[in-house]
């Protein structure tokens, strides 16, 4: 296990032991995800493709914090691929308000992304979803076969599908990382299982670069202890998904120590550009889409003649020249590709093993134990405090 010049020794000292271990098993768990997902294709395909063929079809992808944003990465991409009625809406925000997310004459299948499936929220989606819906389908994705959401899917057997992610994927952690990435690669493949050896084969070549990303992290291990006070992610589309998820990795690793902000690269102008101060980092997470990116480059080239001694970091799949000349850090996934892959949700599998690497390095430098960043139990890695209200319709 690469611990970026920690022994096991100091990270168990550190509390950082289980942390660490669960950002560096996830190459290796992308492709244990493949085989479990390929042993399972037919049962996938038996369910998935009578759904696609429904041409009033909602797909509603949810979940709570890490969670949810499985689903902001994947909804514009599946739009986009197969052209179906697709969005991320959290548990958080179906619990409190369902009649403004669940439309009950509209064909539904709710995908439940959940690394414990013991969040009240999580439940309380799945049950009005059942109440308010009158067609109605669940797939579960969890790490966890014996979560309380994955005993209410099985009551309803007839119209679920669960699908579980590798064992050791249950982080121990608080912060979801590779259960985070586990998820998000299910629930980019299980509707497109036509394609599945194209895709496998582009997973197993992003996991190759993903060893090589966390073999060589010490540059993203020498920002996370550079002092910056605050991060900021950008990005596009799918990434812009990302973008909510790493800045929840920093905040939470941090206990908010570091100040982090996520935003869309073309609405970061608008106001909440005002975060940038002299002990910033800006993060962007470049597309490998040319229309997107030329806007990108635009903003790119407008912070690099902005006022100020903040930093700027681009992420790209491919070698970008003048990303790089524009730029004070720069992460290229594959340095030898001549370029840009082009699949930025699957990109965000690699992108987001450098916000890995860098808050567990400030979240040890700023005084805090990754594995437990809240021993005061304010903030838990399963939620509690949920009372769950019944709906009267």
């Amino acid at each position: 296990m690469n611990s970026w010049n920690l022994s096991n020794k100091q990270l168990k000292e550190r509390g950082a032991e289980n942390t660490a271990k669960e950002i560096c098993q996830q190459p290796d768990a992308w492709e244990e995800t493949l085989r479990l997902l390929e042993d399972e294709k037919e049962e996938i395909d038996a369910f998935v493709k009578p759904l696609l063929a429904k041409r009033e079809l909602r797909i509603i992808f949810t979940g709570a914090g890490t969670s949810a944003y499985v689903g902001d990465i994947i909804a514009p991409y599946l739009r986009e691929k197969i052209g179906k009625d697709a969005w991320a809406i959290a548990t958080t925000d179906i619990v409190a308000t369902p009649k403004q997310y669940l439309l009950a004459h509209k064909p539904t299948v709710l995908i439940s992304f959940a690394r414990s499936g013991d969040s009240p929220e999580s439940i309380g989606a799945f049950d009005l979803a059942e109440q308010l819906i009158d067609e109605i389908y669940h797939i579960v994705i969890t790490c966890n076969p014996k979560g309380a959401l994955v005993d209410r899917a099985k009551k309803k057997s007839g119209h679920t599908l669960v699908l579980y992610m590798p064992k050791n994927t249950n982080d121990l952690g608080f912060a979801m990382t590779s259960s985070f990435t586990c998820m998000l690669l299910s629930g980019l493949m299980v509707f497109d299982m036509d394609n599945f050896s194209k895709n496998a084969a582009l997973v197993r070549k992003i996991a190759a670069c993903g060893r090589r990303i966390l073999q060589d992290g010490n540059e993203a291990d020498n920002l996370g202890k550079s002092g910056f006070e605050r991060i900021t992610f950008l990005g596009s589309g799918a990434l812009y998904g990302l973008a909510r998820e790493t800045c929840l990795k920093v905040l939470e690793l941090t206990a908010g120590k570091i100040a982090a902000v996520s935003e869309s690269v073309m609405g970061f102008r608008h106001g909440p550009k005002s975060i940038i101060n002299d002990r910033t980092l800006v993060v962007m997470l470049l597309s490998s889409q040319a229309y997107t990116h030329a806007y990108e480059m635009d903003f790119l080239r407008e912070l690099y003649h902005d006022a100020g001694a903040f930093k700027v970091m681009t992420m790209s799949s491919a070698p970008d020249k003048e990303a790089a000349e524009l730029a004070d850090y720069s992460l290229v996934v594959d340095k030898e590709a001549g370029e840009p892959w082009g699949e930025d949700a699957y990109m965000a599998l690699a992108y987001v093993l450098f916000d890995h690497i860098f808050a567990l390095s400030a979240s040890i430098t700023v005084g805090i134990a990754p594995d437990t960043p809240c021993p005061s139990g304010n903030v838990n890695r399963v939620v509690k405090g949920v009372t769950l209200h019944p709906f009267k319709n």
